[in-house]
C-alpha cells in the first residue's frame, strides 16, 4: 500500500496545503474519498492515520489534508504553532481549501491510472462535516457526502448579545485548547466574513438542495454537537441515512496522542457504516 504523507499542494490564500494519500497502487481506478477535519483539529489526529489505512486497504483512494489555516505549519504539522494562521481562518478558506484538494487530485496524472473521478465521496468530522455538506451543494463532481458528528448551522455557533459586542470592539476571542492548554484565538473577521456570505454558507438551504446520497453519523453522547443537529440535517433532507451510535463520544472514540495498533471500537463502527454506505449502488 502506498503512503504519500505530508505533500504540498497550493492553496488560494497564500498558505500552503498539507496533504496526504493512502491507496493501492494497482493501475485500478477506485473511489475517491476525500476527509476534512474539524475545528482546533488535523490530519494526524487521533487514530485519523489508521482509518485511512483501513479506507486504503478497502480499494478506496483516500485522501485528508489540513486545512491551510487550522494553526499547523510544514514542518509541525501536529497542533498549533501557528495560531497567528489560525486566527485568521473562516469558513470560506475551508471550502476553498477542499476545493483546491479536489481540483488537485482530479488533475494530478501520476493519480489517473488510480483514481475514478466519478466517484468522489467527502467525508467531514464536526465543523469539517458541515464544510463537505456546503461543498457538495456546490460542486457537481461530488457523488456522496457523509457527516461524522457534523454541525448543522454556522451562525448558532456564534456569540450573541453583549459577548458578540465585546467581540466585535476588541476584534479578537480567545477558546481555550483543553489538551494544549493553548488559548486559540479567534478574530472578528470570521464572523464578518460569514455575514458577507450568509447565503453560501447556510448549510439547512444545502442539505435542503442535495441531489446526492447523504449520511449522517452521529454519537448519543455527544456533547459538543447536539444529537438534535444530526437530526436536523436528516429532517432537511428525509432522503439521508440517519445513524446514530449508542454511547459514542465527539471524538469517536479517539483521544490525542492514539497509541493504541487499531481504531477505538466506535470509530471501527463508524469507518465500517461508512465503507457501506459508499459502497451502496445508488
Amino acid at each position: 500500500m502506498q503512503k504519500i504523507k505530508n505533500q504540498i499542494i497550493n492553496g488560494k490564500h497564500n498558505k500552503p496545503i498539507l496533504i496526504d494519500y493512502f491507496f493501492n497502487k494497482n493501475e485500478k481506478q477506485k473511489p475517491i474519498v476525500i476527509f476534512c477535519h474539524g475545528y482546533k483539529g488535523y490530519k494526524d489526529w487521533g487514530s485519523w492515520n489508521l482509518m485511512a489505512t483501513h479506507f486504503a486497504n478497502n480499494d478506496f483512494f483516500f485522501i485528508k489534508f489540513n486545512f491551510s489555516h487550522n494553526g499547523g505549519t510544514i514542518k509541525e504539522p501536529i497542533d498549533f504553532p501557528d495560531l497567528e494562521a489560525f486566527s485568521n481562518n473562516n469558513y470560506c478558506i475551508e471550502l476553498d481549501d477542499l476545493q483546491s484538494v479536489i481540483d488537485s487530485v482530479l488533475n494530478d496524472k501520476n493519480f489517473t491510472p488510480e483514481i475514478n473521478k466519478d466517484n468522489i465521496t467527502l467525508i467531514g468530522h464536526s465543523r469539517g462535516g458541515g464544510i463537505v455538506t456546503l461543498k457538495a451543494n456546490q460542486n457537481s463532481k461530488v457523488s456522496k457526502v457523509i457527516s461524522w458528528v457534523g454541525i448543522s448551522d454556522i451562525e448558532a455557533r456564534f456569540p450573541k448579545g453583549q459577548a458578540l459586542e465585546e467581540w466585535r470592539k476588541n476584534g479578537i476571542g480567545y477558546i481555550e485548547n483543553s489538551r494544549t492548554k493553548q488559548q486559540m484565538p479567534n478574530k472578528f473577521q470570521v464572523y464578518e466574513n460569514f455575514m458577507a456570505n450568509k447565503e453560501l454558507l447556510h448549510i439547512q438551504t444545502a442539505v435542503e438542495q442535495l441531489k446526492i446520497p447523504q449520511l449522517i453519523i452521529f454519537g448519543t453522547n455527544d456533547e459538543v454537537v447536539l444529537p438534535i443537529e444530526a437530526e436536523n440535517l436528516h429532517k432537511w433532507n428525509p432522503k439521508s441515512t440517519l445513524i446514530g451510535i449508542e454511547n459514542m463520544n465527539h471524538g469517536l472514540g479517539n483521544t490525542q496522542p492514539w497509541s493504541e495498533s487499531t481504531m477505538p471500537k466506535d470509530m471501527q463502527n463508524v469507518v465500517k457504516k461508512t465503507i457501506e454506505f459508499i459502497n451502496r449502488k445508488s
